[in-house]
């Protein structure tokens, strides 16, 4: 620490990782499996914000899907509805494609689960492989991501969120619960 007087105190770290360099990582993971034909869909928000990313980045033909599963979530019940609901978006035909669902935070497998069940509505796709930006355990279903930008260990009373700024950057943020 360098809190000795007359130095400024030392800004906090940050226990998270970089979400940029999180994101290289899981490029690099799709490169060799990504087609030109292949259904790249993300979750809303921060889902999406990854596979608009990636999708570019990967040079994919097929137009980027997005989805938005409040309604088909196992807890809507409980939690209720997000006041910021979005509208899902599959500009192709999901019927024998090889997809790749995306998402921002890899938690309890809920919203994948949730996903899928969406998915199935539009069609039975080839195959459905999961790119998650980061994972950050607590798992309640055997959902695992196919592709992964990294690992997180979080307390129970916290929680991660993924932001993007005006620019574009994205990066993690750590909530207390």
């Amino acid at each position: 620490m360098n809190n000795k007087p007359g130095n400024p105190p030392s800004p906090p770290s940050n226990p998270l990782p970089d979400a940029e360099q999180l994101l290289s990582r899981l490029l690099d993971q799709m490169k060799p499996v990504a087609g030109p034909d292949t259904g790249i869909i993300g979750i809303h928000t921060g889902g999406v914000w990854v596979a608009e990313r990636l999708h570019a980045a990967l040079g994919v033909k097929a137009p980027l899907g997005t989805l938005d599963v409040s309604f088909y979530r196992d807890d809507f019940e409980k939690i209720g509805l997000h006041r910021n609901v979005k509208s899902s978006d599959l500009p192709f035909d999901v019927e024998g494609r090889r997809l790749i669902l995306v998402d921002d935070v890899l938690y309890t497998g809920r919203t994948i689960r949730a996903a899928m069940n969406v998915l199935f509505d539009y069609g039975r796709p080839a195959s459905i492989q999961l790119a998650a930006l980061v994972d950050r355990g607590g798992r309640e279903l055997p959902i695992r991501a196919d592709f992964l930008g990294g690992d997180i260990t979080l307390a129970v009373s916290q929680s991660v969120e993924l932001i993007r700024d005006g620019a574009g950057k994205l990066s993690l943020k750590l909530h207390e619960n």
